[in-house]
């Protein structure tokens, strides 16, 4: 007959948990170099006249909220979702373009604190 053992967390289970905390990051970046599934807030429109022209055009404008929805295989082009329309745009356009993102990584400050508190008791 197979016989369940139940195990009790211990405090180092507990504090790997809780080291584990995620914290959120916001950072610019470039259009150009999100991941399928990011989105932002545009911050600003970079390059020469034409193309800061045509991206105002298109309503990539600062303020407005994008989403990048689908990336080519060789990064060029990229279609984004912005102001409830698709629009396909080259990489140097993307280029132009910063964004304010929010990112969730990982709190290594947690971590180091835990870290040192079981070096401390050790």
């Amino acid at each position: 007959m197979l016989k369940l053992i139940k195990r009790k967390k211990s405090s180092a289970d507990s504090d790997a948990q809780e080291s584990k905390k995620l914290r959120e990051v916001k950072t610019e970046k470039q259009l150009s170099d999100f991941e399928i599934g990011q989105e932002g807030v545009v911050t600003a429109i970079q390059g020469d006249g034409k193309i800061r022209r045509r991206l105002f055009d298109m309503g990539v404008t600062p303020g407005a909220e994008i989403y990048l929805r689908k990336k080519a295989p060789l990064g060029d082009p990229i279609e984004v979702t912005l102001r409830g329309y698709e629009l396909t745009l080259r990489k140097n356009e993307a280029c132009a373009v910063t964004v304010l993102t929010t990112e969730q990584v990982a709190d290594d400050a947690d971590a180091e604190v835990a870290a040192d508190k079981e070096a401390q008791n050790g």
